[in-house]
């Protein structure tokens, strides 16, 4: 089985490079100057930074000066929550008016780098909570409302969970925390191309973006940083990104996810397909596998993303059945040095470990097919079913 085989299923931890991408590299790279430069080798990265800021701009509807090029969604995070801290602590947050505010608020089905950036806070003194989540995988809202008072600082909720794909009301989330003259972070890693938005009208704060999530190449995000906020640039140097960010930007990768914003009339379209193709999948699995959960089914999801449970079966061995047989999915698990543990994402929505550890994850493409979904359905119920059968007789745990 080479790559070139598989068929891919788990577009929510990456996705393949677009082919009109790939045919441009060998044009970006010749724009292998160092953008900050006054010659000539300088003035056409230059020139391609300035572009792409405004492209992407454009696709979410927000300024160009208020994007950030970073190398990822998990450091666009880390800027947006430990670039508040510092800009708390050394007093450049006088225009937000949150000056000696020291709680933190943030969902407990965020992503890593959002949860280790807030613990972070937490050993340095300020006041971090956790806002609870539902069964369903909604945000308790009743819950986030007694939270939310004049020492908050900072919120922060993603827009769609990587995991279930459930989707939160953020411009509801965002009014509320502005109610109380907070500032709001939304991770939109799982947006782009998954769903229709303008920034402007969430109003949030601050948002994250990572290109490789939206057919892009690896190694740049973007942090949108609405006008008139200060931030503390995490790595210190040149004064790259209006001294936001230091580092000679990855010129490469910005234009890449330049190119991907082209294609904002498609992605309508796109939504509509996957959308079809998710519910036709779970429909046969539930039709033909006894037992099957879909998690945060009546919530709003994204239209890719199906988060299962399969009673009867380790998450792990599935996903390694599968694999053999050529598909790639991923399960709800978190693996540790080599030992799995259950998702803290099902675990905060109130699934038991066993539910947890035998969570299946389907993350569908611009890409993915009608043939793909129904060959998937068939290698699932085989895998499932044999072991079912080997549990049953003790030879599989």
């Amino acid at each position: 089985m080479t790559q070139e085989n598989i068929i891919y299923l788990d577009h929510n931890a990456t996705t393949p490079l677009a082919q009109s991408v790939f045919d441009s590299i060998p044009e970006w790279s010749r724009h292998w100057g160092n953008p900050s430069s006054i010659h000539l080798a300088g003035r056409g990265p230059k020139s391609v930074l300035r572009d792409a800021r405004k492209q992407f701009a454009d696709l979410i509807g927000s300024h160009p000066l208020e994007l950030i090029f970073t190398s990822g969604g998990s450091e666009s995070n880390n800027l947006a929550i430990q670039g508040v801290l510092h800009a708390l602590q050394t007093g450049q947050l006088k225009a937000a008016k949150i000056e000696g505010r020291k709680k933190l608020l943030y969902s407990a089905v965020e992503h890593p780098s959002v949860v280790q950036a807030m613990q972070l806070a937490a050993r340095l003194g300020f006041d971090v909570q956790t806002i609870p989540v539902l069964r369903c995988g909604r945000i308790d809202m009743e819950a986030l409302k007694s939270l939310l008072d004049e020492s908050v600082a900072l919120v922060s909720v993603m827009y769609a969970n990587n995991e279930t794909g459930n989707i939160y009301p953020v411009r509801e989330i965002a009014d509320l925390v502005h109610g109380v003259g907070a500032l709001f972070h939304c991770d939109m890693v799982q947006a782009l191309g998954k769903a229709e938005f303008n920034i402007k009208e969430l109003d949030v704060d601050f948002a994250s973006f990572s290109a490789h999530k939206f057919y892009a190449l690896k190694g740049c995000g973007v942090l949108f940083c609405r006008t008139g906020l200060v931030l503390e640039s995490l790595i210190q140097g040149g004064g790259q990104e209006r001294g936001r960010r230091a580092g000679t930007e990855n010129i490469l990768a910005i234009a890449a996810l330049a190119k991907m914003s082209e294609y904002k009339s498609d992605i309508l379209k796109h939504l509509g397909e996957m959308k079809v193709l998710r519910d036709d999948l779970e429909a046969q699995m539930k039709a033909r596998i006894e037992g099957v959960l879909i998690n945060g089914e009546q919530s709003a999801r994204l239209p890719n993303t199906t988060s299962a449970i399969i009673p009867g079966v380790d998450g792990e061995s599935l996903l390694m059945n599968l694999d053999l047989k050529g598909f790639a999915v991923s399960t709800g698990a978190a693996c540790s040095s080599g030992n799995p543990e259950p998702s803290p994402v099902l675990l905060a929505m109130g699934l038991s470990r066993a539910e947890a550890q035998s969570s299946l994850r389907v993350g569908l493409g611009w890409g993915t097919t009608k043939e793909q979904i129904d060959a998937f359905v068939e290698a699932l119920v085989e895998v499932t079913n044999r072991l079912r059968s080997l549990d049953q007789e003790g030879q599989y745990v």
